[in-house]
């Protein structure tokens, strides 16, 4: 089976985001004053084949803790939609 995996990638909570910073400064420049916080990160797709959902998780996450993601500086979540 073919699976379309959704791999979002954020910064941790507790630490600065210093794009995500410069983009609100830029919002606030343009007069946006309403936008409290920026964070920003990376979406990414994979299209995996695979026997079964679970098999194709596995690869999403080892692809996400050894290539997508910092685990120091980001989490990340997955998210699966049958191709």
């Amino acid at each position: 089976m073919l699976f379309q995996v959704h791999i979002k990638v954020m910064p941790l909570k507790d630490l600065l985001d210093p794009q995500g910073k410069a983009v609100l400064g830029g919002l606030h420049n343009l007069g946006m004053n309403g936008v409290q916080d920026v964070r920003v990160g990376k979406h990414i797709t994979l299209q995996i084949e695979a026997a079964d959902e679970a098999a194709a998780r596995t690869v999403a996450e080892e692809a996400s803790k050894k290539l997508l993601a910092n685990a120091v500086m980001e989490y990340f979540e997955i998210e699966f939609i049958q191709a």
